[in-house]
């Protein structure tokens, strides 16, 4: 299995957004869309904005694969359901954390998309 690098992860996880590509099922790549990105330990996740009617989250639950680009780094990447509560609970606070400067407008839809959260692991 790949991990991310130590400097994956440090540039990644301090960038504000990620832009990702989701694949379609015919393996071409949706437009790339940006996103916040969260770091939890070794590892990075993300959620949909607009739950699960955000049209580039239901890409992603058809391939599961998609490009990512953040902090100069690029990768191919699966995305895997997380529904563990415990973890879903360190990426809301890393999302209030992260960026809490936004205020609840914009961090309140994000902590309440749970049923969204992917963890996204290099290929």
């Amino acid at each position: 299995m790949t991990t991310w690098t130590s400097d994956e992860l440090n540039r990644i996880g301090a960038a504000d957004e990620l832009e990702m590509a989701p694949l379609r099922r015919d393996g071409t790549p949706r437009g790339p869309v940006p996103i916040w990105v969260v770091r939890d330990g070794d590892d990075l996740y993300v959620r949909s904005y607009r739950g699960t009617d955000g049209a580039w989250w239901r890409t992603v639950r058809q391939s599961h694969a998609g490009h990512i680009r953040s902090g100069g780094v690029e990768r191919d990447v699966t995305f895997t359901e997380v529904t563990d509560e415990e973890t879903n609970d360190r990426i809301d606070a890393a999302y209030r954390t992260k960026y809490g400067r936004y205020g609840g407008a914009y961090v309140n839809p994000m902590v309440a998309s749970r049923s969204t959260t992917l963890r996204l692991e290099p290929r």
